[in-house]
């Protein structure tokens, strides 16, 4: 079975192509600058011989044309990794928000377009640019199953104690107005990954997941699902993140538009694309920020400080929520390729049975790789998350089921 993954972004798709049962990865890429300048496909092909990579210029002024290109790829004589855009069984695609209709991946039809076109409000730079690689998909592979893969959906397991406001009743039932969380997928797949390593079911292990990449967020799973997640109704809230401040006291909107005369345009500016790291050390580049930090940048220390501070308060608040603690574990950007920043969240953790070891985390994952010392209670380990896989197996599984 040839299972085609693709995540439309509003002027990029990107995409990999699994075969057969064991998801052998065969080609993967970037479509990129839609609708711009300088607008490439950038297509990488795997085999026994290892990788190589090609590169195509040429206009592409929307996604059809962009997705046009990739088919065209994956067919072209002495690149062909499939003879015709037929053999695709099923596109597993990626969608940010699901709201409360979609708790699983669902096949796509008329009415889960519907649905999600409905929730473009919740996720409006997201689910209209992913409802687009849906529609085009649709028309390209036209013999493939099309499968929707939601990030809120594993969050959906959250009792209303967690996913409720302290917000008058109305606002949540005629407007929706809840924690969804995100970047579900990926803490899905390190869970798995987790239970795997730790040899026990899903079903049966209690984690602490930090998601750390230019965006951030960490979940509370009991019993293989998640019951607290840091992000919100937005991906906004939680921990301090590249260029979102996390959580704030939201009054501080107020005093913005009331004190300094700010737009709601500005203020969303603002605590989206100008706070975070960026704005407390003009850096938004987790790597960047640590070596000037090394250098003797103040402001550097100041937010790494505060970045590793954040996350060491959700652990504290999700170790007291989960009770027992199986493991934590670190993934994406930041969270597996920077010893700094874990060991800093794990600092002073060793009284709740949390304690690192400096060697182990020197290391780099390339599979599951435990960091914790021999003494420790939990689990720490790193585990790089693939989303795309991910996808791929749920929509393998939801065709099989």
């Amino acid at each position: 079975m040839n299972i085609l993954v693709i995540n439309s972004g509003s002027s990029s798709i990107k995409y990999k192509l699994f075969e057969g049962d064991a998801f052998q990865l065969v080609a993967a890429g970037l479509v990129e600058r839609i609708g711009l300048e300088g607008s490439r496909v950038l297509h990488t092909l795997f085999d026994e011989g290892g990788k190589r990579q090609i590169v195509r210029t040429a206009p592409i002024p929307d996604h059809q044309t962009g997705l046009s290109l990739v088919a065209a790829l994956l067919t072209e004589p002495g690149l062909a990794v499939i003879d015709h855009p037929d053999e695709i069984d099923a596109v597993g695609h990626r969608v940010v928000h699901g709201g409360e209709y979609f708790s699983e991946t669902v096949v796509i039809d008329e009415e889960v377009i519907r649905a999600i076109r409905e929730l473009s409000p919740y996720a409006p730079l997201h689910n209209p640019a992913n409802l687009e690689g849906i529609l085009v998909a649709r028309q390209i592979f036209t013999s493939a199953v099309q499968v929707a893969v939601f990030d809120t959906a594993f969050h959906q397991t959250l009792p209303p104690q967690a996913y409720r406001y302290a917000l008058p009743n109305d606002l949540y039932v005629n407007h929706g107005i809840r924690v969804y969380g995100f970047h579900g997928t990926s803490h899905l797949y390190v869970s798995k990954q987790a239970a795997a390593w730790l040899q026990k079911p899903l079903s049966e292990v209690n984690l602490i997941t930090a998601h750390l990449g230019n965006g951030a967020s960490m979940a509370a799973i009991k019993q293989g699902r998640s019951v607290d997640t840091t992000m919100g109704f937005t991906p906004l809230p939680g921990l301090m993140m590249g260029t979102r401040s996390g959580d704030i006291d939201p009054a501080i909107i107020f005093f913005l538009a009331r004190n300094l005369h700010m737009s709601l345009e500005a203020i969303d500016q603002l605590l989206n694309k100008q706070s975070g790291l960026l704005g407390i050390a003009g850096n938004s580049d987790v790597r960047d920020v640590i070596h000037n930090m090394k250098t003797g940048d103040a402001q550097a220390r100041l937010a790494l400080d505060m970045y590793t501070y954040r996350i060491r308060k959700y652990i504290g608040a999700y170790m007291a929520i989960l009770g027992d603690v199986d493991a934590l574990v670190f993934t994406a950007g930041v969270g597996e390729n920077s010893p700094y920043i874990r060991a800093q969240s794990c600092t002073g953790l060793e009284p709740l049975g949390i304690i690192l070891d400096e060697t182990k985390n020197q290391a780099r994952a390339q599979d599951v790789l435990p960091i914790h010392a021999d003494k420790s209670k939990v689990s720490i380990l790193v585990i790089p998350t693939n989303e795309e896989l991910e996808i791929a197996q749920q929509t393998m599984s939801i065709l099989t089921s």
